[in-house]
């Protein structure tokens, strides 16, 4: 019986060695021998449509702990013809961070932009930088004069800049203290997005409460709890949130809030 390792450079090596096994020299124009031994491709081969040295490739290959850069090893993936859900693994296992990662609307399954519709409490999706994009008419209905308002609803902008937030959330000092965390922690997912660091600046220097909570270094995680609105026409209303990451892009947020008695 063989132990497989799990994670770490042994099982990194082990993953290129066999998705390379799976390329055939016909798959990325190279000619084809009869008397060639091996069905995939060969290491030095690989390596040179991948631009670095078969040396190198080799020692990653046998598991040794080498440093491997962001952009090296998406030239490996695209070389090996790595699907999302692969390469998002291949990323996991070096431990850097995909250079290519775009988790925005544009890489957003339609089904699960028209789910929102089909849930029955208030729900909405969120992106890295938390953008909306896509809810449904009971959330709509919660956050009205906000939801429906605006071309691009974003919010964190509706927490910090919108005039509705500081009456419409319940406790708003605290939620809002809470809300720099939870997101301060999510940023640590996307440490090489720019579109992250672009929206941390804007959000810095056009707020000072984001600023100053920001300053703070608080984490927490974002979990579900109670939320609760005083609303303009219903009152004062009480959710518990519910917050599910699709499989096909993790980076989105589905959210909805479930109403309590």
């Amino acid at each position: 019986m063989t132990s497989e390792a799990l994670s770490g450079p042994k099982a990194l090596g082990a993953f290129l060695r066999a998705h390379r096994e799976r390329i055939t020299p016909e798959m990325i124009g190279l000619p084809s021998s009869p008397r060639r031994r091996t069905s995939g491709l060969r290491r030095e081969e690989l390596a040179q449509i991948s631009g670095i040295s078969a040396t190198w490739y080799t020692w990653i290959e046998q598991g040794r702990e080498v440093s491997i850069s962001p952009h090296t090893l998406a030239r490996i993936a695209k070389a090996l013809r790595l699907g999302h859900a692969e390469r998002h693994y291949l990323f996991t296992l070096a431990r850097v961070a995909d250079p290519q990662q775009t988790p925005q609307q544009d890489g957003v399954n339609q089904l699960l932009l028209h789910s929102v519709n089909a849930v029955t409490v208030p729900c909405y999706l969120l992106d890295i930088t938390w953008n909306v994009l896509a809810w449904n008419a009971e959330a709509q209905t919660l956050f009205a004069g906000w939801l429906g308002q605006e071309n691009q609803p974003n919010l964190l902008h509706f927490m910090f800049f919108h005039p509705l937030a500081k009456t419409l959330v319940e406790d708003w000092p605290d939620r809002a203290r809470r809300v720099v965390a939870e997101f301060r922690a999510e940023t640590s997912h996307h440490q090489s997005s720019e579109t992250m660091r672009a929206f941390v600046r804007q959000m810095t220097h056009h707020s000072e409460d984001f600023n100053h909570w920001w300053q703070q270094h608080d984490v927490m995680a974002r979990a579900g709890g109670e939320r609760s609105f005083r609303h303009a026409d219903r009152g004062l209303v009480r959710y518990r949130q519910l917050t599910l990451h699709p499989a096909e892009n993790g980076a989105l947020k589905l959210v909805m809030l479930m109403p309590q008695p």
